[in-house]
């Protein structure tokens, strides 16, 4: 028996219509139709309830919360259905999580702000880990009251970013001061002021002096905190960077704190001045080019890798000049050098071992006695009275 005949056998012996098929009764939706039909439960549950489902309602208003926050996150959906949106319920602001802070505030259940269940009561650790954790609890951040006042202060530190007045440098201990920015996890922070109070603690080895506070730090989105002055230098040397002051008011402040030398004053490193040894003809081919930098270390230790370093153009070099420095600040005369021979300094991109793309920032086309008198002019304090003309290439009067 061939295929054929068996198959018109199992259709004609079909005692049951099972192979009967009826036609619909209802259109066949497409999937654009199911989306609306769907959305449009939502609708019904607004008018009904006068809000959106909410999580935590009962198991269908929890599938329609689930649905919703779906939709919403789907901009194709968005657009196919923003016809239909009569209520505005995919209309919403997303909410940016940059930190343990964000998470903290977003806690529209409530699950975070009541502890009687004991979620902030830790177990097996020292009452010093106690004491941190609490205290970072309770410096959560709250809306910064007169925000307005400090706003154009923000633009104008990312402003000078941008435009490389200010920048952004390793943090330490020592650069937590009031008046100062910081960047924490990507947010720009202001650390206004801080209300010191010492206290003396007893160990074996003696009693030491505990300087802490709380502070009043504001950040850049608008809202402000008051953790403590040890949390928040805890939080920046994990993940922290300090912002330099402007170039402007460094070049000033500089002048007029540095002084001349004596017995007490203290040894800060060395100004040195470089020349590449590169064999690539095109780093060759550019006259008077220096490198002009800072070393707490002596110079010779600190280029001794030079041909590994993308800083040192990945090749050996040459010292021209070491000059040692007392109460000397770094970052302010790395700052100021940058400041005043900014419109000379070198662009080019080096590759270092890693594979990764570099752009060294202290390299600068100037005659050498030109960077040695402006050395000079900033340790005398009278770089303020000049400025550099690359075309030039000569200093001039302000």
């Amino acid at each position: 028996m061939d295929k054929d005949k068996k198959l018109q056998e199992l259709f004609e012996n079909d005692p049951l219509g099972l192979l009967n098929i009826k036609p619909s009764t209802s259109p066949t939706r497409n999937e654009d139709e199911r989306l609306v039909a769907s959305f449009q439960e939502i609708n019904d549950f607004y008018e009904k309830n006068k809000r959106a489902p909410e999580q935590g309602g009962g198991l269908q208003e929890h599938q329609l919360y689930s649905r919703l926050k779906s939709l919403r996150e789907n901009p194709t959906k968005v657009e196919i259905l923003n016809v239909y949106d009569k209520y505005g319920l995919l209309r919403y602001e997303k909410k940016e999580i940059n930190s343990l802070d964000d998470i903290l505030n977003d806690d529209p259940l409530g699950l975070l702000g009541d502890d009687s269940q004991g979620l902030f009561d830790l177990k097996h650790v020292t009452p010093s880990d106690i004491e941190r954790a609490e205290a970072d609890f309770v410096a959560r951040r709250k809306p910064c009251k007169g925000f307005d006042k400090y706003e154009s202060l923000f633009k104008e530190v990312q402003n000078d970013l941008s435009t490389e007045k200010r920048k952004l440098v390793a943090f330490k201990q020592e650069n937590l001061r009031p008046g100062d920015f910081y960047v924490h996890n990507g947010v720009l922070l202001l650390l206004e002021d801080v209300e010191f109070e010492e206290a003396v603690q007893e160990f074996k080895s003696g009693r030491r002096v505990r300087k802490d506070g709380r502070t009043r730090v504001i950040f850049e989105n608008g809202t402000e905190s008051n953790m403590l002055y040890l949390s928040l230098y805890k939080a920046l040397l994990a993940n922290g960077r300090a912002v330099t002051k402007s170039s402007e008011f460094v070049t000033y402040e500089f002048a007029e704190t540095f002084s001349a030398v004596s017995d007490v004053d203290e040894e800060a490193g060395f100004i040195y001045i470089l020349k590449s040894k590169s064999e690539k003809p095109e780093i060759q081919a550019i006259p008077n080019l220096f490198k002009i930098g800072f070393s707490k270390i002596s110079v010779e230790e600190r280029v001794k890798d030079a041909r590994n370093e993308p800083t040192y153009l990945m090749a050996d070099v040459r010292i021209v000049m070491a000059y040692k420095c007392y109460n000397m600040n770094p970052q302010k005369f790395e700052l100021l050098i940058h400041s005043f021979f900014g419109a000379a300094c070198l662009n080019v991109d080096v590759f270092g071992k890693d594979g990764k793309r570099y752009t060294p920032r202290e390299w600068f086309v100037a005659p050498l006695d030109i960077i040695e008198r402006a050395i000079h002019l900033i340790i005398s304090g009278e770089i303020v009275k000049y400025r550099y003309d690359p075309l030039g290439e000569e200093i001039v009067i302000r």
